[in-house]
């Protein structure tokens, strides 16, 4: 001790280098010990130590290293980019997850906890506010056919953002430019029975799951979340992908050749199944040569290596999904992106989150991204639909996409494709296979208490009238005869109800006061009348041009209203004796069903466009048993979900119809 002592003190009258070598000592062991101290702080810091140190981080770990922040440390997304001072607070959490570790105390798949709000984290990289623009998407699906036929998805995602302040703040980053609180009742934030959105008033309003019985009364203010980046992006880096998107992936980037056949439905099959252990995952995977030896072995004889390659692959997919010490797989971390595989966005948009107003937290396939578009090998030009202008007052509806296959009719011709619709043949914008091919398991379509609220949401069809003849020449023309038929096509959205634009063309009174921008016909002025000047060009439902010279006649001869009062079509007396085709049935038919069921292409060969062909069936059968009601297939479909349903009033119409002998005249 005496001689450390000495080397630090030195005695009296020293020489002059034993006063310097203690010092320099001293200023070496500090410099050691910052290096070390910054190497270790780095160290603890690095994917390498986070992913490999600890022996319940490995599937975290291989997940990383696969995602777009491979080249970002770990520390940036759980600590933050701060001042020293701040990360080595926020850091001090690891000395509890040290703790729990080294005692056991941890259980098992393990979930992040504690970590900071986006805007320490993701904003810091990730501005919000600057993100204004929208995307394309392509999405390649392989079938599990033979051929692992390809199909592409397009869409383009309403990306958004932007800074309110700009005029911006819409799209899917709306919910960031916006304050948004929600609560959960789960862990991993899956069940949000309840939403609340701050509007720029200073009112708020509330959304509650009418099926989960939730009180808004009894929420714990303490328990609300802020919506933020991490809310929906919570595997971004950790992400592990079911079996189908892994092959998907693998087969879309080459790794996995497309033309081994069967491949796809081999791989998603041995990488669903459930093993017991890694090992026996990976035996299962490798037996795939066989598999392919014996039932393809003419291919395997040519190809042996890219076979093998691409179980390998399967392998390497498994390695990288599946952790079964760690009880991980991609059923343990739902991924908030989507909601397909998990709730994702209809955790809050499943139709079903209703405010007071009985108007769910919207839910429409366009609100965030377009109208997807599937392709096939054979579709040289595909065409996105990108809606745009105004729309029919029951789109405004925020409950429309609950109510779309029960308000379905002849109008929706005017803006959209129809043929097929409800079905999965890609023949038109109703008949599309990427919205009516897929079961939305998370979507509250079909939720009890929602079907009892919007049934009273539901308008009553106007009658259709059938057009009048067209006059001959030099014919007086009458309002109700002529004119009044051809706005059918125009009523959807112009009614009493929608006044889309202001203009309600339900009558002669409502026609002539016009809408927002003024008169719309001018008595004697055809070519002055705001009327026919929209109709001349693109409009959403335009008249043919002999409809349209019809109006310019009318109005030109002084657009005089009705001569004769026109009565409202009425049905005929329910007696079963004066019930008949044309009186009482084609017009119900021609709203609801004639616009899929008619023609060749009609649905299972059913043409409900006349008497005989309604009579004939469909290509399973006669769907009218005339005299026996219950044993029709027509009502048997209509009084389940179908696309387009009778009213209660219109099918017991029906049936009395079919009771009474299913006349025609």
């Amino acid at each position: 001790m005496s001689k450390i002592k000495n080397f630090f003190f030195p005695p009296a009258n020293s020489p002059r280098w034993m006063y310097i070598l203690p010092i320099a000592t001293l200023v070496i062991l500090v410099l050691i010990v910052v290096y070390a101290g910054i190497h270790g702080w780095e160290y603890t810091n690095s994917p390498a130590f986070c992913g490999t140190t600890c022996h319940t981080m490995p599937p975290q770990h291989a997940t990383y290293l696969e995602s777009p922040h491979a080249n970002v440390t770990c520390e940036e997304c759980h600590i933050g980019r701060a001042s020293f001072q701040n990360q080595l607070m926020r850091k001090s959490q690891g000395l509890k997850e040290a703790y729990d570790t080294i005692f056991n105390l941890y259980t098992l798949p393990i979930y992040a906890e504690a970590l900071r709000p986006a805007r320490d984290t993701c904003e810091t990289c990730h501005l919000p506010e600057q993100f204004s623009d929208d995307s394309l998407r392509v999405v390649n699906r392989y079938q599990d056919d033979p051929e692992n036929t390809l199909t592409n998805t397009y869409l383009v995602m309403k990306t958004g953002g932007g800074d309110k302040r700009e005029g911006q703040g819409r799209g899917i980053h709306w919910h960031i430019a916006n304050k948004v609180e929600y609560y959960a009742t789960d862990e991993l934030s899956q069940m949000i029975p309840y939403v609340r959105v701050n509007n720029d008033d200073g009112t708020t309003t509330e959304y509650v799951d009418v099926e989960s019985g939730f009180d808004p009364g009894t929420i714990d203010e303490n328990r609300l979340v802020e919506m933020d980046c991490t809310t929906c992006h919570n595997r971004v880096s950790h992400n592990f992908k079911a079996p189908r998107d892994s092959m998907d992936d693998y087969m879309s980037r080459g790794l996995i050749d497309p033309r081994i056949p069967e491949i796809h439905s081999k791989g998603v099959e041995v990488l669903s199944t459930k093993y017991a252990t890694q090992q026996e995952g990976l035996t299962a995977i490798a037996n795939l040569e066989e598999y392919y030896q014996q039932n393809h072995a003419d291919y395997y004889s040519n190809n042996s290596d890219v076979v093998k390659a691409g179980i390998a692959e399967i392998q390497k997919i498994y390695e990288t999904t599946v952790f079964l010490d760690q009880k991980v797989d991609w059923t343990t971390h739902p991924n908030n992106l989507g909601h397909i595989d998990s709730p994702g966005c209809f955790r809050c948009h499943d139709g079903k989150h209703l405010n007071q107003d009985q108007e769910a937290i919207r839910l429409e396939c366009n609100l965030c991204h377009s109208i997807p578009k599937v392709a096939g090998e054979q579709d040289f030009i595909t065409n996105i639909e990108i809606s745009r202008g105004p729309e029919p007052e029951s789109h405004l509806n925020p409950n429309w996409i609950s109510l779309h296959n029960l308000m379905f009719d002849g109008t929706c011709g005017s803006c959209h494709t129809t043929e097929n619709a409800g079905t999965t043949a890609n023949t038109s914008f109703c008949s599309n296979s990427a919205c009516h091919g897929s079961a939305y398991t998370y979507a509250g379509f079909d939720a009890p208490k929602l079907r009892e609220i919007l049934k009273h949401q539901l308008p009553t069809p106007a009658p259709t009238p059938t057009p009048a003849p067209t006059p001959a020449a030099n014919a007086t023309l009458d309002f109700g005869v002529n004119i009044a038929p051809l706005f059918v096509k125009c009523a959807a959205c112009h009614n009493s109800t929608a006044l889309t634009g202001g203009l309600d063309l339900g009558s002669y009174e409502s026609l002539m006061k016009g809408g927002k921008s003024g008169a719309v016909v001018t008595p004697g002025n055809s070519a002055g009348s705001l009327l026919v000047q929209i109709q001349s060009v693109k409009h959403f439902a335009n008249l043919s041009p002999a409809e349209l010279d019809l109006i310019r006649n009318w109005i030109d001869s002084g657009a005089e209203g009705p001569k004769n009062p026109v009565a409202t079509p009425t049905p005929a007396s329910t007696s079963s004796g004066n019930l008949t085709y044309d009186a009482n049935i084609a017009s119900l038919l021609a709203a609801r069903c004639t616009m899929c069921h008619q023609g060749a292409a009609a649905p299972e060969g059913l043409d409900m466009s006349s008497y005989t062909t309604l009579m004939k069936g469909s290509e399973e059968g006669a769907v009218i048993v005339p005299g026996d009601s219950a044993g029709s297939k027509l009502i048997e479909v209509q009084s389940g979900k179908h696309f387009a349903n009778f009213t209660a009033e219109e099918l017991e119409l029906f049936k009395q119809w079919i009771d009474a002998g299913a006349i025609e005249k």
